[in-house]
């Protein structure tokens, strides 16, 4: 009898607190913050960026289930001792943060975009079919980046301007969600360097130990002040041969001078056909 009573008082005060949802805290943190924390609206550049911050903040605040696709919201009603019906408080409360959810989200959306989900209600709905817009967008753009950064050349430019260039294309494929080693990026730079960096190249190239790309950097600027310097004198480019053999042949030094030229020119020879 006793816990039939508390059941009914309990199924009383759920239908009225059923018309008396309260907005907690969490969500107007979210709701007052979100603008501030994306500050530059969804566009089809950003879209990577925009992402991840709309998922830190959402899962910090313990929403993230309602960008969920498969995270139902509970039943709308619920039935009492009686037999009868009732609004659920639960399902209640769901929809008031959803909608809110929603209505933020989509105000840190562009206009260009808005068009896309505007006719959708829930922020899971939004949400996938943003990933789905624009998962396939952002592959395109990755392959059309590492394309142009296969492809990149120095040419005309100076040493900074074409490092600076590498690291545009980089952080641009970064900011779409994908990442390249640093070792391609290596690649990359001295596939575009010129051929009087032949001899540079290789002897990166044939490194015993991996570079860093924060110790090639100065390396590079020394290389092109040298070639400059050579080059205003006069002097030819080192051949990449000699440049190898003469790493390589220090401890032969001391033998006789036309012993070393014969050994210098087989030398020459073999690391022509082992490199190339």
């Amino acid at each position: 009898m006793e816990n039939s009573i508390t059941s009914q008082m309990e199924e009383h005060s759920d239908t009225e607190n059923a018309g008396e949802t309260i907005i907690p805290s969490s969500l107007k943190f979210v709701m007052a913050n979100l603008k501030n924390i994306v500050r530059t609206q969804l566009s089809t550049e950003n879209y990577s960026l925009w992402r991840s911050q709309i998922v830190k903040l959402l899962r910090a605040n313990g929403f993230e289930k309602f960008l969920d696709p498969f995270s139902s919201p509970p039943d709308k009603q619920i039935k009492k001792s009686d037999a009868s019906f009732a609004l659920n408080p639960k399902y209640t409360q769901w929809i008031l943060t959803d909608q809110n959810l929603a209505a933020v989200v989509c105000s840190t959306i562009s206009q260009s975009i808005l068009p896309y989900i505007i006719h959708l209600e829930s922020t899971s709905n939004i949400w996938t079919a943003l990933e789905t817009r624009f998962q396939s967008t952002n592959r395109s753009k990755v392959i059309q980046l590492k394309n142009e950064l296969h492809n990149i050349s120095m040419k005309t430019s100076t040493m900074t301007q074409y490092l600076m260039e590498i690291k545009s294309l980089v952080d641009q494929i970064a900011a779409v969600g994908s990442v390249i080693d640093t070792e391609d990026i290596i690649l990359y730079i001295l596939n575009g360097l010129p051929g009087s960096y032949q001899a540079f190249k290789t002897s990166i190239r044939t490194m015993l130990t991996p570079i860093s790309l924060d110790n090639l950097y100065p390396l590079l600027l020394s290389e092109e002040v040298n070639i400059a310097t050579d080059a205003a004198k006069g002097i030819p480019s080192a051949d990449p041969n000699l440049a190898l053999y003469s790493q390589r042949g220090r401890g032969r030094r001391q033998r006789g001078r036309s012993y070393r030229n014969t050994q210098l020119s087989t030398r020459s020879s073999a690391d022509t056909v082992t490199i190339f």
